[in-house]
């Protein structure tokens, strides 16, 4: 029948559409009803319900077929929606087969079907995380690639420091995403399991039947079967959740570089330009980094939602009062934000778009200050390591102090130029000579994506 409309203005920008359509109500109904085509099909093989109920149980089991408004309603008396689901899933049966009514849900539990529908749910939503996670980094490895030797001033606690690259910079946003590529393959055998234990975890409902009914369900739905039932031990969905948040932290980091880098005063790095993007109701001339601002308010979103999933781990003997309840809406919610968040990091890193020459300004801002450990190092090995250092830095405050450039004041410093010709100051003030091994990681991250995705 009708879906009830989510009424969310900001869908479009949080999230994607696809991992919407994953997690709103049809696809929630679509995945517990899977599951009771799926329990039916393994009873009729192991001989617990007739071969002919099998057929009427799965034509109802089409989520089209269920009025989801009329089902919001019941689940707020049933408490849970595989209750009431279940009973409208029996009248369906029953007014075109009365007999293989009576064979539906036989063994389960309502917890049963959510748990195991969420993890139908789940394994669509990591195939589509996967996906677009590959496509990001493979992006950003072709940008990591292009600028290995663009210089831009590094910068810490917000101030420049030493020269760095644009390829180094984005080369640590591809490894950190890198490295949850691999947690989620890694966590697959944990999360992508049946829930399958009847009222107590016991399934004792089904007797000497019960443990080849789970291995055949198991099969049927192209889940693994955990060594037990899983009600109240919540490791494997949290698990899950938590490395969707590291991945939201790192795209809020890659938000928070390239806002950074867009700032009026930088310049440096900008996300792609399009009509009406990034625009403002009164300032024609504005530029806003609205794709950076998604990735950063995941990034902010996110921990609190995992909270509540930790939260919710302590739950009670063999089935949960509330704690269960209150993971239903939060791992969803956090694969729609990340999904989000992929989809607009995805639009950056194909269309970044780079000033190199603002970089190189950038780097003379503070007029050769930024490469006065490079002749401090140099000078070191002559003079020693504390004499070199107050040196320059006597030299860095008279720059400062004059208003002149580094290379300058170290020009008429007899103490330097004692030390180090006119060449070789030269040649050390050049941002491009003080890069260390910057290239050198570009291609270690490059190898190593080009490993993972093979």
């Amino acid at each position: 029948m009708s879906e009830r409309p989510d009424n969310q203005l900001f869908d479009a920008y949080f999230t994607s559409r696809d991992m919407r359509e994953i997690f709103s109500d049809r696809g929630r109904v679509q995945g517990m009803l899977d599951f009771e085509a799926g329990l039916a099909r393994a009873e009729s093989r192991v001989g617990v319900i007739p071969k002919e109920a099998v057929g009427p149980i799965e034509a109802a089991c089409d989520a089209w077929q269920y009025d989801f408004e009329l089902l919001g309603e019941a689940i707020a008396s049933a408490g849970n929606s595989a209750i009431p689901l279940v009973k409208m899933l029996g009248k369906q049966i029953a007014a075109s087969d009365a007999g293989a009514e009576r064979h539906v849900h036989l063994g389960a539990t309502s917890q049963d079907v959510m748990d195991t529908g969420l993890v139908l749910q789940l394994r669509d939503a990591l195939d589509l995380i996967e996906g677009d996670l590959l496509a990001l980094t493979n992006s950003l490895a072709e940008q990591a690639q292009n600028h290995a030797l663009t210089p831009l001033a590094g910068r810490t606690w917000l101030q420049h420091a030493t020269p760095v690259t644009l390829g180094m910079k984005i080369a640590g946003w591809l490894a950190a995403l890198n490295r949850s590529r691999q947690r989620l393959q890694e966590l697959k055998p944990r999360l992508l399991v049946l829930q399958f234990g009847g009222a107590s975890g016991t399934l004792a409902a089904l007797g000497d039947n019960a443990l080849a009914v789970a291995e055949a369900l198991a099969e049927e739905l192209e889940l693994e079967l955990p060594e037990q039932p899983w009600h109240t031990h919540r490791d494997r969905l949290v698990e899950f959740g938590a490395v969707l948040g590291l991945v939201a932290g790192t795209l809020g980091k890659i938000g928070r570089d390239i806002s950074l880098l867009m700032q009026t005063e930088a310049g440096e790095v900008f996300e792609p330009s399009a009509p009406g993007k990034g625009g403002s109701s009164t300032m024609p001339h504005k530029r806003n980094p609205v794709g950076a601002a998604v990735l950063i308010g995941a990034a902010t979103r996110v921990p609190g939602l995992l909270s509540t999933l930790f939260s919710a781990m302590p739950q009670e003997h063999e089935r949960s009062l509330g704690l269960w309840h209150a993971e239903w809406e939060t791992l969803p919610e956090i694969c729609c934000l990340v999904s989000g968040a992929l989809q607009q990091a995805l639009l950056i890193a194909r269309g970044m778009e780079v000033d190199s020459e603002r970089m190189l300004r950038n780097l003379d801002l503070t007029q050769g200050l930024v490469l006065a450990e490079a002749v401090s190092i140099v000078l070191s090995q002559r003079l020693g390591r504390d004499a070199a250092h107050h040196l320059l830095e006597q030299c860095c405050k008279r720059a400062v102090a004059e208003k002149r450039h580094l290379r300058a004041v170290l020009g008429d410093e007899p103490k330097v130029t004692a030390e180090l010709s006119s060449d070789e100051l030269d040649r050390l003030l050049d941002p491009a000579n003080y890069l260390g091994q910057a290239k050198v990681w570009v291609e270690r991250a490059l190898a190593e994506h080009s490993r993972l995705s093979v």
